[in-house]
C-alpha cells in the first residue's frame, strides 16, 4: 500500500514536499514515479527514480523538482521547488513497474492534491 501526502496550496514561486511511504512492501526494486493529473486532462508522468538511484524527469519541471528517497523509512519523496499554477494537479505516486508510462506500474498511492495560486 502507498500513502501520498504532502499536497497543499502553495503560491507561484513557493515549494512542497510530497511523501509516498509504502507499507506492506519495500521500493526494494523497480521505479517509483510520480505522476499528476489535472482536471480535465490525462494523467503525465512527472519523475522517476530507479533502485538504483537514477532519476529521471519531465522537460517542464527539469531544475525545480527533486524527486528522491530514504530507504530506511521506506519512502519516496518529490520536492517542488518554484511552483508554478500549471504544476496544480493530483499527484500520485506509483511503485511495482518501470518507465515514463502509467500503465507500466502496478501499485497507486491514493493521490494527494496541489494548488498552485498565481
Amino acid at each position: 500500500q502507498l500513502q501520498a501526502s504532502g499536497g497543499g496550496l502553495a503560491q507561484a514561486g513557493g515549494s512542497l514536499r510530497l511523501s509516498c511511504a509504502a507499507s506492506g512492501r519495500t521500493f526494494s526494486s523497480g521505479d517509483v514515479g510520480w505522476f499528476r493529473q489535472a482536471p480535465g486532462k490525462e494523467r503525465e508522468f512527472v519523475a522517476r527514480i530507479s533502485w538504483s538511484d537514477t532519476t529521471y524527469y519531465r522537460d517542464s519541471v527539469k531544475g525545480r523538482f527533486t524527486i528522491s528517497r530514504d530507504n530506511a523509512k521506506n519512502t519516496v519523496y518529490l520536492q517542488m521547488n518554484s511552483l508554478k499554477p500549471e504544476d496544480t494537479a493530483v499527484y500520485y505516486c506509483a511503485s511495482g513497474g518501470y518507465g515514463v508510462a502509467s500503465y507500466g506500474y502496478d501499485y497507486w498511492g491514493q493521490g494527494t492534491l496541489v494548488t498552485v495560486s498565481s
